[in-house]
């Protein structure tokens, strides 16, 4: 899915947090945003998935504004994993179900996700006994599992261990490979977004400071903040 964004703004309480004059994201790109705290990335995700409103501007999603039918083929994984009373099956089946897919089909497909990141054993698990890496797990199941023209993905592998990490990393390439959807991921970890991204950008007030290739970005940056915030000048 291609992304045109014009004019973007976002303000609360008076205060302008997210201040973007143009921004363009490619179809089949790999963008990882990187940025300080309150640096505005998490409020430009969320607008982009539609779940909050922009106080002037617009995104265009292939040309068209956004609607039902575009917000259908958009996911988006937080940081915290929100995931329904029900078992671990179900919760993955349940984008499947709500878009009126076939009954065998949604047995496949969410057989196929599952075995693919190995959490076949916790099918019948509750959610909510799950561990955290687990949950997280369960929670980009369920946002593959209907194989999104854009996935969104806010700090999805923060606080969970290292093994849980590599499990996510992997089926997040995978997927993208071979779906060739946008991914859009806000990572608070530099060496995570070298290993996954194809582009850079980094947030600094709300604004795009800098966007490029990952080896550009992270060995022969343009400005100056950025370079800050890469040798650790400015604090995540």
């Amino acid at each position: 899915m291609n992304l045109q964004i014009s004019g973007l703004q976002k303000n609360y309480a008076g205060q302008c947090v997210l201040n973007i004059d143009s921004l363009t994201i490619e179809k089949r790109s790999f963008l990882g945003i990187i940025g300080s705290n309150g640096a505005g990335k998490s409020t430009l995700i969320k607008i982009i998935a539609g779940l909050v409103d922009a106080s002037s501007g617009f995104i265009n999603y292939d040309g068209e504004k956004v609607s039902h039918r575009i917000q259908q083929n958009m996911t988006l994984v937080f940081q915290k994993p929100y995931l329904l009373r029900a078992t671990v099956f179900n919760n993955i089946a349940y984008p499947l179900i709500i878009r009126n897919m076939k009954r065998d089909d949604i047995l496949t497909r969410v057989k196929e996700v599952m075995k693919s990141m190995d959490i076949e054993y916790l099918q019948n698990q509750k959610a909510w006994t799950l561990s955290g890496g687990e949950a997280q797990k369960v929670a980009l199941a369920r946002a593959i599992v209907i194989k999104p023209s854009l996935l969104l993905l806010d700090e999805p592998t923060a606080n969970i261990d290292p093994s849980s990490v590599l499990v996510m990393e992997e089926t997040i390439k995978k997927f993208h490979q071979e779906n060739k959807s946008t991914v859009i991921i806000i990572t608070h970890n530099l060496q995570q977004s070298k290993r996954l991204c194809k582009e850079v950008a980094f947030m600094n007030e709300g604004q795009i400071v800098e966007m490029g290739e990952v080896d550009n970005i992270f060995n022969d940056c343009n400005n100056p903040l950025t370079k800050k915030f890469i040798e650790g000048e400015i604090l995540i």
